[in-house]
């Protein structure tokens, strides 16, 4: 099936396939300048699912030219497929020449390689080349990243502070004379009808009640309702206690496998990847969903381009039954930006990054003005195709982004007011669940989140799709803590122990 681009989750899960290397300099005299007396820095980065247009790629293209004529610094760049990032990462890392800059958006793969001691510190480079980015970013993220006072890495910022939002086919409740649901009992007799009642009229049993995507991702609401979210640390007796392991999950997984069981729950959901996710949407067999912020610029506006009937509405955050609601809150750094070790060059890097962060951020965010942008009557106006013929400039862009709120604002309202994109991340952050720890990865998450993560994604997914035994959480809990979560726990407790004296 065709691959539906998208954005915000792309850049959540970037990721590299093993087997690319890092492409030779390849210069464009028409967009490169002098290289003479100038260095040459190699990057790897995500290409967030981005296309180049006819003769242009990420080493010959107006953009990086526009950076490196600004820095005076080459860069050399390479976009491996999306797929297997991290472990493309890996490779690089011990393939003996790594670039001078890696992009990850894995804490635990960060925290890896700074217990490897692989990384180079930046602390000196950024005083004296990183002025922008001293002023850009707050202490929060970059004490995301300085483990025993040394800052590894050089953080991009998330611009939203949330990602999911209920949405619901409004023409669907109205043909079944239902109202929008609330509670996760009202929540669950519309998904029933949605699955069960023919709500597109084309008398097939072709409708699902919800759809989410494998590895559990959308149902954060779901979850909030029962007063927790995936991999997160709530104050409980005194102390931080990990979310996957709390008797709240539990309640969770039962009222998904009901769900499931019901026939409600879309049965494919451990196959849904987001494209598989977006054709079910676009197609109207899903008429209730989590979705990201942007999907009604995306799938939900896909949706009713094919069907002029779809009206789709934002709903409330399901209640549980004590009355807890929300969604996760994401982390303030969105991805970490490295240099190795055997880098001859993290100046390069810092002024490279410090650009992008500063005076580069506004055309590598909207596009170049005239050409993508311009301001009528004070308010910002996009040409929509050179705005997605351009769209590649957010390779670059991603690298550094300081997440300007009233730059937000302003892009998002001019991407289209009936998209409702500002409205959809206010009504998100007015329902955030906190993590409580936003410290730096520790060092055992290093070690064992990979493996835990796993673990806990496959035994919730058989508990869901009623392949596992309800039970199999109390056994998930105890294998949880023997394989290395108590150890992270504690380590997470001395991080809380020392911040809140």
């Amino acid at each position: 099936m065709k691959r539906l681009q998208t954005t915000l989750l792309v850049i959540l899960l970037g990721c590299l396939t093993a087997g690319c290397g890092i492409p030779k300099l390849d210069m464009n005299e028409d967009n490169r300048v002098d290289t003479a007396n100038e260095p040459t820095i190699r990057i790897v980065a995500n290409s967030l699912g981005m296309n180049f247009p006819e003769n242009m790629d990420e080493n010959h293209n107006p953009y990086l030219s526009y950076i490196e004529k600004n820095i005076g610094v080459q860069v050399n760049v390479t976009l491996p497929p999306l797929n297997g990032y991290d472990e493309k990462l890996n490779v690089i890392m011990a393939s003996g020449e790594p670039p001078d800059l890696l992009n990850t958006s894995d804490p635990s793969w960060f925290i890896h390689f700074v217990n490897q001691k692989a990384l180079t510190p930046l602390n000196d480079y950024i005083d004296k080349y990183g002025a922008n980015l001293k002023a850009k970013i707050p202490k929060e993220a970059w004490d995301n990243v300085t483990v025993n006072g040394k800052i590894y890495a050089i953080p991009s910022l998330n611009e939203v502070k949330g990602t999911e939002i209920m949405y619901a086919r409004k023409d669907w409740l109205d043909k079944l004379g239902l109202q929008p649901p609330k509670t996760v009992e009202e929540y669950k007799t519309v998904m029933r009808a949605f699955a069960q009642r023919d709500p597109d009229g084309n008398g097939k049993n072709d409708t699902y009640g919800v759809s989410i995507l494998e590895r559990l991702r959308r149902t954060s609401p779901f979850l909030g309702a029962f007063g927790v979210q995936m991999k997160a640390w709530y104050k409980r007796d005194g102390k931080l206690i990990y979310s996957g392991i709390l008797p709240e999950m539990k309640e969770a997984l039962l009222y998904l496998r009901g769900l499931y069981d019901e026939g409600v729950l879309d049965p494919e959901f451990p196959l849904n990847k987001i494209d598989v996710l977006g054709e079910k949407i676009v197609n109207g067999r899903v008429g209730l969903f989590s979705a990201a912020w942007s999907d009604t610029r995306a799938h939900i506006a896909a949706n009713r381009k094919k069907d002029p009937n779809a009206v789709w509405i934002p709903l409330e955050f399901p209640v549980g039954p004590g009355g807890k609601h929300g969604v996760y809150s994401t982390s303030i750094v969105r991805s970490y930006n490295v240099v190795p070790i055997k880098s001859e060059k993290p100046e390069a890097v810092v002024k490279l990054l410090d650009f992008v962060a500063g005076p580069g951020q506004t055309s590598l965010k909207l596009g170049f003005e005239n050409e993508v942008w311009n301001r009528v009557n004070g308010k910002l106006s996009i040409r929509f195709d050179e705005h997605a013929k351009q769209g590649y400039r957010g390779i670059y862009g991603a690298l550094a982004d300081m997440a300007d709120p009233v730059v937000t604002k302003d892009r998002l309202e001019a991407l289209g007011e009936q998209f409702h994109l500002y409205d959809n991340i206010q009504r998100i952050e007015n329902n955030l669940m906190e993590d409580q720890f936003n410290g730096p990865p520790t060092p055992a998450m290093g070690k064992h989140q990979v493996k835990l993560s796993k673990l806990q994604e496959e035994t919730f997914t058989r508990i869901i799709a009623g392949l596992s035994p309800i039970e199999e959480f109390d056994a998930f809990v105890k294998k949880w803590k023997e394989s290395g979560g108590d150890e992270i726990a504690g380590e997470v407790n001395e991080w809380w122990r020392e911040t809140t004296k």
